[in-house]
């Protein structure tokens, strides 16, 4: 099995490098002159646009082609107050930048919204800003050129005092959602709420592939062990990254690591991977596909990639089952 590792957002290792510049609307608000106010938005936009096309050009530099971008592209870009502007227009051409390196290097990027993107909410105005914010994400991805294979991850959300009831809820209001946000989306188990069980549930009603997180799994697996989790629910999991004819997507299945910051806080994430329990998986689902793509969701970012591919180059040395192929990918036998 092959399995490429990649990172989320932001580096510690450039400098000034941050893709998520921003301008607080307190601050748009007190600007006298509200059109010079939306071209400096624009612009910072504009700078995030191209630190991210930076930032992708320093994965490739490692051989790292799996890349999640922060949703914080444009700022304010989904803020009540400003449904009249239309940046896109001054954007394109930095948008098709980032969207062309992707294709030309191969690479997966991805979004992940957070926690406004909840359609298990009983509340039409939560679901309304959630629908909003995924269109905001399915929209930039549009500009950027990029397909439906390029998806948006989102967890199931909250459970309101009902965990059935929500879950339900979220099966029928997203599968309201319009085909075109409907087939950006991945599902991914939470660490609080929504077990891998319940998530697979959902992803598999509403024809979603899903992203098993093996961390969020360790602190809240629903009493699913690790016999249920390699011999009854990854498999199912590899099943909804197939279409409609059985036959494998053109992407590879997906899953975050994390290690738990410490054992006070468990559900927090550490500044990089412990590699044994991420070993355990992977060699237990070795035979299962020929391909894995592991996004790294440690506080280091990239730091902590590198840091993980120079404990697998030990464990190659002692001949543990594990072949490096470059900086950023290895084959586990």
């Amino acid at each position: 099995m092959i399995v490429r590792f990649g990172f989320v957002a932001m580096s510690v290792l450039l400098e000034n490098a941050s893709p998520s510049r921003t301008m607080t609307y307190a601050t748009f608000s007190k600007l006298d002159d509200r059109e010079a106010g939306l071209r400096r938005l624009e612009r910072i936009a504009e700078e995030n646009l191209r630190t991210t096309l930076r930032l992708m050009k320093h994965c490739v530099g490692h051989d790292v082609y799996v890349y999640r971008m922060t949703s914080k592209l444009i700022p304010l870009a989904t803020h009540d107050a400003l449904k009249d502007w239309n940046p896109y227009p001054a954007l394109e051409a930095a948008f098709a930048d980032v969207g062309a390196y992707a294709r030309d290097k191969g690479m997966r990027v991805s979004f992940h919204p957070d926690h406004f993107c909840v359609f298990s909410s009983p509340r039409p105005e939560v679901l309304a800003k959630s629908a909003e914010d995924l269109n905001y994400h399915v929209t930039m991805l549009e500009h950027m050129g990029l397909g439906p294979m390029t998806k948006c991850n989102i967890h199931v959300g909250g459970a309101y005092g009902d965990k059935p009831a929500s879950l339900e809820r979220f099966i029928r209001q997203f599968g309201a959602l319009e085909e075109r946000l409907r087939v950006r989306v991945t599902l991914e188990n939470d660490d609080k709420t929504f077990t891998a069980r319940e998530t697979l549930h959902a992803a598999e009603a509403v024809g979603a592939p899903m992203v098993l997180d093996i961390h969020h799994h360790a602190v809240n697996d629903g009493g699913d062990g690790e016999a249920a989790l390699h011999g009854e629910l990854w498999p199912r999991i590899v099943r909804t990254w197939q279409g409609p004819d059985g036959q494998p997507l053109p992407l590879a299945p997906k899953l975050h690591v994390s290690s738990p910051k410490s054992e006070r806080d468990p559900r927090g994430h550490a500044d990089n991977v412990e590699i044994g329990p991420l070993l355990r998986f992977l060699r237990g689902i070795a035979d299962s596909v020929p391909r894995l793509d592991v996004m790294i969701e440690a506080k280091r970012k990239d730091a902590a990639l590198l840091q993980l591919m120079d404990d697998m180059r030990l464990l190659e040395a002692e001949g543990a089952g594990v072949r490096v192929i470059d900086g950023g990918s290895v084959e586990i036998r």
